[in-house]
């Protein structure tokens, strides 16, 4: 609701009255040495359009608020041009969503401005950094969706390239470095389609989700600005020898192998490698009530909260660190070899492509390399000849998610400095030095557990719980969502999946053979299951299913009984549905649904479950067939990928429900469905990252510099100990990913505990040892407090 300036924003935004607006203000931008222009010249970059300038109130009414209090501002308040700007005060903490979205009376037509950007100035005048969420929607329903992170006590100009720049190629990075002229911050692009139709854009949407604290920003200034072409010299030679930013200085950056040596001499001297004193042998709660040990892990409920119990009969909370193995580290070097000469995946194979080890290319194959692409080639100032030393570093990718190629040559920088930093007195050595030191690490820094992709190798060594893992891989049938992430969805009422479940179980339990270390089990990753919004997005397994014919789709013949079992004829079913099929033969054959009506949402629903429900039955039957012993742990949702039908369907069958949960934290009305599936939940995936330490992309979750990381990670770790049913939460990284996208989908984000180079984050370290030393006092405080 719009309101009158109060007392409290002018005190808040006097703060930041006598500093100038800072252009291109962001988290790796925001020190003392950040160039600084007056407030009304900030960018000088020649200003097509002007969308809205706050002015008058008038403008508020093409302006849709959800959960979000306006008031007008005045000059030097942060205040760019003109006479006043737009204060917001976004009531984030008590909704899950909060937005406002700028709205034409007609629909903007761009298509004659030639390369462009939308630009605005946003001030942010709490002592708290802010993650905001940018969507631009066109007439035909596509979405261009980017995200950045306005830091505290800033002034900025963040601008959204909708045309020219990078948009029109694909480097194999995520997000591309910013141009050097660019006087602005670059929001980063997320997901969507990247070349709207410009002819009928019909929104530019701002918005925040699942925040811990409310928010306050000024915005003023929208407008559009002249745009161009992105400059590849931004990308040329732009990692060393390290696999580091070759072109920006940072705290800890590597200069020489004397520095990587003396890191590494440093931090052996703190690593002793003994749990934290309340610790069990399995890291549960060796201060905490002693339940029934049976020799593996367990759930249990206990003073109205979900618990883990270690195999000694402990309390336990699974807190650690994913992906802790090689398999992405390594990046496109922009070369290939002659492919009839590399081998090809085994149609038989239980690992998928970014999942496994580098594949090395060696014999003849050698002889056939060929520059696949100059672009990618050309950003390393330095890759190692085959005869050289760190050659075994080399990899290669039969294919990728998405990329500059379709397939290649790979390099992993952080495995190589693996090798400068230990060295090599037997064959690969170094990889027993760095297994002994993560483990020294994830004792030390009081973690309970590791995550999910843990390298085998871990396995035996009887030091840290692990979680084991899986796919399900073959050729059966499959379904779509119509919007599928990764891949297709297995159908689980072909019999062959049922018998490639099977197989995957019994690999997974010939790895863990009987290991009370070993947690559970977690079993294929972020499935696109279907989204909330929309009865075609949340059904479109269902939609897209009804359409194939009972004898092409297993999963199909299912759906047409359940219709018939439901129905007590045809006329029946066209009655609710408002079809017109003549018999049970018309559905059998398969149908295209023209238009899709509330009162078929009952049976879609029924539908989506009954699907669900027989994957999951078959998997966890599969599991506890070969590993009666251990806990199934489910697929780890994607919050893109978790609607009601599919979660009630995991809760029956797995023995905890796993989230991949990249937020600010767990907005309490968001999670209230935890109430009604009752169930101990655990969260697979979650991360923070920055872009204070070069690389271009902070992750999925920002925060402004490795302090606010650590202080982010708390917060986060706090609002999932503090709710009775989670029972766990994962970080997921443990490295870097590679400076120019790691090879498979060009992931290149700042979300590691460790550095290209195997430097800790001193700030993340210190905030996980703060946190884990209180993890169970603060997760069964009740219980402490009765000791």
């Amino acid at each position: 609701m719009f309101q009158k300036r109060t007392k409290a924003w002018g005190i808040l935004l006097s703060t930041i009255a006598s500093t100038s607006l800072v252009v291109g203000c962001s988290g790796s931008d925001s020190n003392e040495s950040q160039s600084k222009k007056d407030a009304n010249s900030q960018v000088q970059i020649e200003q097509l359009m002007l969308l809205f300038d706050f002015e008058n109130a008038e403008q508020l009414s093409k302006i849709k608020f959800e959960n979000v209090d306006t008031e007008f501002v005045t000059s030097g308040k942060g205040v760019t041009q003109g006479k006043q700007a737009l204060a917001l005060t976004l009531k984030a903490k008590d909704n899950y969503k909060t937005s406002f979205a700028f709205t034409p009376k007609d629909k903007w037509d761009w298509s004659d401005k030639g390369p462009f950007k939308v630009a605005l100035d946003i001030a942010n005048p709490l002592d708290l950094s802010a993650q905001i969420y940018v969507t631009v929607a066109d007439g035909k329903g596509q979405t261009h969706n980017r995200s950045v992170i306005v830091p505290e006590q800033s002034n900025g100009t963040y601008s959204i390239e909708l045309a020219g720049g990078d948009l029109g190629f694909e480097t194999g990075i995520r997000s591309n470095p910013k141009s050097a002229d660019d006087p602005t911050t670059p929001v980063t692009w997320r997901w969507g389609v990247k070349e709207l139709d410009l002819t009928q854009i019909t929104s530019i949407k701002i918005s925040m989700t699942s925040l811990l604290h409310d928010r306050k920003l000024v915005i003023d200034n929208v407008r559009l600005i002249k745009g161009g072409q992105y400059d590849l010299d931004n990308l040329t030679h732009v990692v060393d020898q390290f696999g580091q930013n070759a072109k920006v200085e940072f705290p800890d950056k590597v200069h020489s192998l004397a520095e990587l040596l003396s890191n590494k001499e440093q931090e052996e001297n703190t690593l002793d490698g003994k749990l934290m004193a309340d610790r069990s042998k399995f890291g549960g709660w060796k201060n905490g009530p002693k339940l029934d040990a049976t020799g593996y892990f367990r759930t249990t409920k206990i003073d109205g909260q979900w618990s883990l119990v270690d195999p000694e009969g402990y309390l336990f909370f699974s807190h650690g660190l994913a992906n802790v193995r090689m398999s992405n580290t390594s990046t496109i070097t922009g070369y290939d070899f002659d492919k009839s000469m590399i081998v090809q995946r085994d149609k038989n194979d239980l690992t998928p492509e970014d999942s496994k080890g580098l594949g090395s290319i060696s014999g003849s194959a050698l002889y056939t390399r060929y520059q696949a692409s100059s672009l990618r080639s050309n950003m390393f100032t330095w890759l190692p000849s085959y005869d050289d030393p760190l050659a075994n570093h080399f990899g290669y990718r039969r294919t990728v998610h998405v990329g500059a190629v379709e397939h290649g040559e790979t390099y992993s920088f952080y495995r190589a400095n693996l090798e400068r930093k230990y060295g090599e007195t037997t064959t690969e050595s170094f990889m027993q030095d760095w297994q002994q030191t993560t483990l020294n690490r994830m004792n030390n820094w009081g973690f309970t557990s590791f995550g999910n992709w843990i390298d085998p190798s871990f396995y035996a060594q009887q030091q840290v719980p692990y979680f084991a893992n899986g796919w399900i891989i073959g050729d059966f049938k499959t379904v779509s969502s119509g919007d599928d992430y990764w891949s297709a969805l297995p159908d689980p009422f072909d019999p062959l999946f049922v018998v490639r479940a099977r197989v995957t179980a019994e690999a997974i339990a010939e790895e863990v053979q009987g290991n009370p270390w070993c947690v559970g089990v977690f079993i294929d990753n972020e499935k696109s299951w279907g989204r909330e919004g929309s009865l075609q997005s949340q059904y479109g397994i269902v939609i897209n299913t009804l359409s194939k014919a009972d004898d092409e789709s297993p999963t199909k013949a299912v759906f047409t009984r359940l219709l018939r079992d439901n129905y007590a004829n045809i006329q029946a079913l066209n009655k609710v549905w408002g079809t017109d099929f003549s018999s049970w033969q018309d559905v059998a054959q398969g149908f295209e649904l023209t238009g899709v009506i509330d009162a078929m949402q009952s049976d879609f629903a029924t539908m989506l479950f009954t699907y669900a429900e027989k994957y999951f039955a078959v998997v966890n039957a599969e599991v506890k067939r070969v590993m009666p012993n251990h806990m199934y742990m489910g697929v780890r949702f994607a919050d893109w990928g978790m609607t009601p039908e599919i979660v009630k369907a995991a809760a029956k069958h797995a023995d905890v429900v796993s989230y991949n949960y990249y937020k600010e934290g767990l907005q309490k009305d968001h999670w209230a469905f935890l109430a009604e599936i009752d169930m101990p939940s655990i969260i697979g995936e979650f991360h923070i990252g920055a872009t204070d330490t070069g690389l271009f992309n902070p992750g999925l979750v920002h925060a402004q510099s490795q302090a606010d990381r650590g202080r982010m990670y708390q917060d986060y770790m706090n609002s999932v100990i503090d709710n009775p049913y989670f029972v766990g939460a994962h970080w997921f990284q443990y490295i870097d990913s590679p400076l120019t996208g790691r090879a498979y989908d060009g992931e290149n984000y700042n979300v590691g505990f460790v550095s290209v180079t195997d430097t800790p984050y001193t700030e993340m370290v210190k905030a996980a040892k703060s946190f884990n030393s209180k993890i169970y006092t603060r997760k069964f405080k009740k219980l402490a407090d009765k000791k």
